[in-house]
């Protein structure tokens, strides 16, 4: 089967308004010449539609016109690279999905250790953030728990009490192994995220964890959360004001 069939065969079988990259059709080093030629073809034809550079997707039509592929299914495709996952989504868009903030951006941060991802999709900004180590799948759901504390004075229409219960239950609910990968993802972010995961941690009575953090603290510093000690008693321990 050459390269034009195998792919006509691979969108065939996709859903309409599925996108797709190289990546998806799997298309060997060797063939991208021939790939790219036989997608602008599709693309011709209206089988196809190009979103972007290297972004395709099957369109759907209704009595209404064309749909387009929803902007999270587009968002995706910016945070996966050869099948695995380098990038996630952080800041006002992630904060407002967890019920932290009613505030709506049109701004969408995306954090990678490595990649500056920059881009549009629709009338949406995608802007590139720091990820503070290597991201996978398995560990972006702590990062993002970092991230809210990282981000704890600036996250617009915050309500301290709730932000602190809701890391407090996000916490206890990890599994051991997740504590202390957490931990140790908490020793390459900036000293305020140590000294608040070291409170939170100390307050769920979880004291060798949080002993773990205290070598990498500066007790000359002081680290301001707005939060009082009705709040997080431990926060006397760590410097937090």
């Amino acid at each position: 089967m050459n390269i034009t069939t195998a792919i006509r065969t691979k969108v065939t079988r996709m859903d309409t308004g599925e996108v797709f990259t190289y990546d998806t059709l799997d298309i060997p080093q060797s063939e991208l010449t021939a790939a790219a030629k036989a997608l602008s073809r599709m693309v011709k034809k209206g089988t196809i539609k190009r979103y972007k550079n290297g972004l395709y997707y099957k369109p759907k039509s209704t009595v209404f016109g064309e749909i387009k592929p929803r902007e999270d299914i587009l968002l995706e495709k910016y945070l996966f690279e050869d099948n695995k996952q380098i990038a996630y989504v952080t800041g006002i868009r992630l904060y407002n999905q967890l019920g932290l903030t009613s505030q709506v951006s049109n701004v969408i941060k995306v954090a990678s250790k490595d990649k500056q991802i920059k881009t549009t999709i629709g009338n949406t900004k995608v802007k590139p953030s720091k990820s503070y180590v290597e991201v996978t799948k398995n560990n972006v759901p702590l990062l993002q728990i970092l991230d809210v504390m990282k981000d704890f004075n600036s996250i617009p229409d915050f309500d301290k009490k709730q932000g602190i219960s809701f890391l407090k239950d996000k916490i206890d609910a990890l599994s051991i192994n997740d504590k202390n990968k957490m931990v140790s993802f908490a020793k390459k972010y900036p000293p305020k995220v140590r000294a608040l995961l070291g409170a939170l941690l100390e307050n769920l009575s979880m004291v060798e964890l949080s002993n773990s953090l205290k070598d990498s603290i500066n007790y000359l510093s002081s680290y301001e959360f707005g939060i009082g000690k009705d709040l997080l008693p431990t926060i006397k321990n760590w410097n937090i004001a």
